[in-house]
């Protein structure tokens, strides 16, 4: 019976402490995770609920696997032959716990993001610190892989000094040079330098291509624009830095739109400013700051009238500029039908041009 107790002891011992640790880990992970839920369920308690939604996943394996590596390094301190058991524990509790690390950052973008007011007219700033969150966070969960991968290495003698060499500085460097002739480490520095000068922001609008659009992703080494059609158009991140483009929101989301009509030299200038000034007064649309109507060219027999208004976004620029188009053509059409584009032939000056013959015969 002794016999079979030391074999059980000594062969077993080490699974016995495994499930062990493996049940109370689970234990601890079910008490934990059901705190999170409880608390998360109050509405002002956003950053519990990004929690819950986004770590207790990871929670169910990192536990168990703190209490079983905890566990087996101390048995195999008197017990070398299994140490191979704490290695195994060791390398998958480094993985978990750059999970872990991960999912935090992800919990931390969620938390910023959510203190950001999207919903107000002018939601340029919300925009500029949504772009930052963004692309900090993916620039940190890949030094958290990186680091992770580099103590993973660490833990092994064989493959140590690649470990050694990442975590150097020296090791980071010549990494850095190592890629800098890639065009995709070039993508990324481009990433970089936008996130922080900003040329462009997650939502602007801009004219890439010939085309009207809206920067809808801001990735490491690309760029998705959604045009109004809701085709994307894809662009390398450098495009951005390279190539001239324009952004209609950059530093401010109102805009100023324009409307031009070619009308003939009858046209009544004040009663067109007028007609205009009540349009604008009956529509939301015009944010209220300026407008304008004036004669800004003349074409032979035309003249050009442009009005001006401001809005408080592009959306509502495209939106005011058609109906004013829409609403001026009507009034001009009811009211001033010969101000309308015509070609005007006076009779003197064609009985000027008459040959002597045809006098006559009139």
């Amino acid at each position: 019976m002794n016999e079979f107790l030391n074999v059980l002891d000594y062969r077993n011992l080490p699974w016995l402490i495994v499930l062990v640790a493996t049940v109370i880990g689970l234990i601890c992970s079910a008490i934990v995770i059901n705190l999170i839920k409880i608390t998360a369920s109050r509405k002002e308690w956003r950053a519990v609920r990004a929690i819950k939604d986004n770590l207790t996943s990871v929670l169910y394996f990192f536990i168990p696997l703190v209490l079983i590596t905890a566990s087996l390094k101390t048995y195999s301190f008197g017990n070398k032959e299994y140490y191979w058991t704490f290695t195994i524990s060791k390398v998958m509790l480094i993985a978990v716990t750059t999970w872990l690390m991960t999912r935090i950052v992800i919990i931390v973008e969620k938390v910023l993001i959510d203190q950001l007011d999207f919903t107000s007219p002018d939601n340029n700033q919300a925009r500029r610190l949504f772009t930052k969150i963004k692309f900090v966070k993916r620039i940190v969960i890949i030094l958290i892989i990186i680091i992770g991968v580099s103590i993973l290495l660490l833990s092994f003698e064989s493959v140590r000094q690649y470990g050694v060499g990442i975590l150097t500085s020296a090791g980071i460097f010549s990494v850095i040079i190592g890629f800098a002739a890639q065009k995709s480490l070039a993508n990324l520095m481009a990433g970089i330098q936008i996130a922080f000068t900003q040329p462009i922001k997650i939502d602007d609008v801009v004219i890439v291509e010939g085309e009207w659009g809206r920067i809808e992703e801001i990735n490491l080494t690309y760029v998705v624009v959604n045009i109004w059609d809701l085709r994307r158009i894809v662009l390398p991140i450098t495009y951005f830095i390279e190539t001239p483009f324009q952004n209609w929101t950059r530093n401010d989301s109102a805009l100023v739109g324009t409307a031009f009509f070619h009308l003939n030299y009858l046209t009544p200038v004040p009663k067109l400013r007028e007609k205009l000034k009540e349009i604008l007064d009956e529509t939301p649309l015009w944010d209220g700051r300026s407008w304008a109507l004036q004669v800004t060219d003349t074409q032979g027999q035309l003249m050009v009238v442009r009005a001006i208004m401001s809005a408080r976004n592009s959306s509502q620029t495209f939106d005011l500029r058609c109906l004013v188009r829409e609403k001026m053509i009507e009034f001009i059409s009811q009211e001033y039908p010969e101000a309308l584009p015509s070609h005007r032939i006076e009779e003197a000056h064609k009985q000027e041009n008459m040959l002597p013959e045809t006098k006559l015969n009139r």
